[in-house]
């Protein structure tokens, strides 16, 4: 499927748009491809997109003063990704996006969502019950790290996202589990 296609099946799920509302809803937004291992936003710099993955594998993460890197979050197909605090604030980046593979995205700026979003009434919904939906699972997943043990943790994670754990690095998912490489391993064996 082609970018379009992709990201039409995306948005019709949740808005109503005609074939022209769409066309020009995608004409804002941009064809993007990165390689694995290049960095798309950088901690420090200027957050002006947010980026819809059509193909591959991106991760939101932060590396705090002890350089210990924590991944917020992995974005796989039909998932968004930005540094939304510094999108929405106009302030710089504070954790950084890079790419776990090779990644096909479409980027779309501040600018535009703003200008799609007042043009169109079915943008704009699909814009708030996105970003609504994004805050739900940012609550759930705090919420998981303040109750549950690793073990359940890790259970969750094959549980929402089985694909994933074929997709990434397992150091990566490590550090989305909060958790060393070792014991992802013993949690990995325990349960087979």
């Amino acid at each position: 499927m082609d970018a379009k296609t992709i990201l039409k099946e995306h948005v019709l799920k949740i808005a109503s748009l005609t074939d022209k509302e769409f066309d020009y809803f995608f004409s804002h937004f941009k064809p993007e491809t990165f390689k694995k291992g290049q960095s798309i936003i950088t901690e420090g710099q200027i957050v002006e997109k947010e980026y819809f993955v059509i193909e591959g594998c991106l991760k939101a993460f932060f590396v705090n003063d002890e350089v210990k890197m924590y991944i917020l979050q992995f974005a796989m197909p039909t998932w968004w990704a930005s540094d939304y605090a510094a999108l929405y604030n106009n302030t710089k980046a504070t954790i950084n996006v890079d790419c776990v593979s090779d990644v096909e995205i479409l980027s779309l700026s501040n600018a535009n969502r703003e200008k799609l979003c007042s043009e169109l009434h079915q943008a704009e919904h699909f814009f708030r019950w996105r970003t609504n939906r994004g805050y739900v699972a940012s609550q759930k997943r705090l919420l998981s790290f303040m109750n549950n043990d690793a073990k359940t943790r890790y259970e969750e994670l094959l549980k929402l996202y089985p694909a994933l754990y074929n997709m990434v690095p397992k150091h990566l998912i490590a550090a989305y589990l909060g958790v060393s490489r070792e014991t992802l391993s013993r949690l990995y064996n325990a349960s087979k």
